[in-house]
């Protein structure tokens, strides 16, 4: 169902979050409830809460069918994996308008209106969905490091097999280009491509690895720079 540039789409949203927004109220109100002892009516809350779920989660289906998971055993790893991409970027979209337009904007209302804890709250949302973004940014990141990792590990078992059946290895060497050679991580397989470098620990692409601080650690296992050797490559042709 295509809901480009339609009413009904602008309307899930809004449904979307009025079904979310009343999961949220009402499990607030179990928890007043059930302070309050009456466990009955806390547990109607809840339940009713649960059924909110549902219902927004029925909304967020039309609205990103993309994220719809049908049979998981049908999935390749690389579709598994665009799915988590892909809940990752909305979650990063999310969080980060949150913290550079939403609670800065509140903040500022609240100054205005002189409303010193409501100020202080809105920084302090601020400040976690900034947090938040960035977590949710180091996984995105991690998800195309790993996706390296399993190139090379099927690289890895394909020459197994060729060698098992007698077939004779293609050479390899690493590059001599300090711009261009790569290092894998002897721990967990992660390559670090200078091209590429690692942004989210403040290494620029365009960084050879010899540049790279000796305090630098590898962004997948923790391990640290001299865990790293030069990573061979099938010489071409």
């Amino acid at each position: 169902m295509d809901l480009s540039n339609s009413n009904t789409a602008n309307n899930l949203s809004e449904a979307f979050a009025g079904e979310s927004m009343a999961n949220r109220k009402y499990l607030f109100f179990a928890e007043v409830t059930r302070q309050l002892g009456m466990s009955e009516l806390s547990k109607l809350f809840r339940e009713t809460a649960n059924q909110e779920t549902e219902h927004a989660f029925a909304h967020f289906r039309l609205m990103h069918p993309e994220l719809v998971v049908g049979d998981v055993a049908s999935l390749t790893e690389e579709q598994k994996k665009a799915i988590a991409a892909r809940c990752l970027e909305l979650a990063i979209e999310g969080e980060t308008y949150e913290y550079t337009i939403m609670y800065p904007g509140f903040a500022e209302q609240a100054r205005a209106d002189r409303d010193g804890k409501a100020v202080v709250e809105f920084e302090a949302q601020q400040a976690e969905s900034r947090e938040h973004a960035g977590i949710f940014r180091k996984a995105a990141h991690n998800f195309g490091l790993l996706t390296h990792i399993e190139n090379h590990h099927a690289q890895q078992y394909t020459e197994a097999l060729q060698a098992l059946e007698g077939v004779k290895a293609s050479p390899k060497a690493a590059s001599s280009d300090p711009a261009t050679q790569k290092w894998i991580c002897r721990q967990c397989s992660m390559i670090y491509d200078p091209t590429e470098g690692d942004p989210d620990s403040g290494i620029a692409p365009g960084t050879p690895f010899a540049a790279i601080p000796e305090d630098w650690h590898c962004p997948i296992c923790g391990a640290s720079k001299k865990t790293f050797v030069p990573y061979e490559e099938v010489i071409a042709a």
